[in-house]
């Protein structure tokens, strides 16, 4: 089997103080798949993702990446590798215009030390178009509503050059056409050969993007498999909804 852009957590674990917030996380992503990372509140979701991506070292496990040990690499040399991620919290350069916060990305990121600053914001200006803004490319970033502040963090993320992007809940906050946009906007990023992990709590919209799921609850994996396995999972109704409401499923299968 080739490592070339595999992910492979392996018994991952994140403790802070007498809290563990990961225990024992294990599984893989493939290239080219959008995996899914679903789990209630608190689940340990945004917390594997700053692992991931090298904002936090793991207090055990490995983190590996196209065969190579990330969980000591800084985050700036994550970035390099070509693992991008956006943050559930948007917080854009508010001084800068849109177009700027953009190219500050393709100064940064994976090819960022051989391109001209003309180059930049050449490509930021071609990502400001991909994901819907190019008509507000020279207003300042602070301007922005909030729909379009989570376009521009997906375009920061694209400017870095990333074969690896986690998305962080990007589509929460948004109604159901500006929904649609998101999904057809990240299946044509995927299209293009980005594999992505995607954190949501929005269930049909995660399960309409995805390749295949990994279900967190209180920081362990309670399950992973195709969306369709995952939805009929009696560990996963009962992590959302409640052992008394996985209960009445099981019995009224029966």
């Amino acid at each position: 089997m080739s490592a070339d852009g595999v992910l492979r957590i392996e018994n991952v674990g994140m403790r802070f103080g007498g809290l563990w917030a990961l225990k024992g996380v294990s599984f893989e992503v493939r290239p080219g798949s959008i995996v899914g990372l679903i789990g209630p509140n608190g689940s340990g979701k945004t917390t594997l993702m700053n692992v991931i991506s090298g904002v936090v070292k793991p207090a055990e496990g490995e983190v590996a990446y196209a065969g190579r040990t990330i969980a000591d690499v800084p985050t700036h040399d994550v970035c390099r590798l070509g693992i991008a991620r956006t943050f559930q919290v948007v917080k854009p350069f508010a001084g800068l215009t849109v177009r700027e916060n953009v190219a500050v990305g393709a100064m940064y990121g994976r090819d960022g030390a051989t391109l001209s600053t003309a180059a930049c914001f050449d490509r930021a200006q071609a990502l400001l178009e991909e994901v819907g803004l190019a008509r507000v490319a020279e207003r300042p970033a602070s301007d922005l509503t909030i729909p379009d502040r989570k376009r521009l963090e997906v375009a920061k993320a694209l400017a870095l050059d990333p074969s690896l992007l986690l998305l962080d809940e990007v589509m929460a906050g948004l109604n159901a056409s500006e929904v649609d946009e998101a999904l057809h906007l990240l299946r044509a990023v995927n299209a293009r050969g980005v594999t992505l992990i995607v954190v949501e709590h929005l269930m049909k919209a995660i399960m309409s993007i995805s390749t295949s799921i990994v279900v967190l609850a209180e920081g362990k994996k309670i399950a992973e498999g195709l969306p369709a396995e995952i939805v009929a999972s009696p560990a996963v109704v009962e992590a959302y909804l409640g052992a008394r409401y996985a209960a009445r499923q099981g019995r009224g299968r029966t």
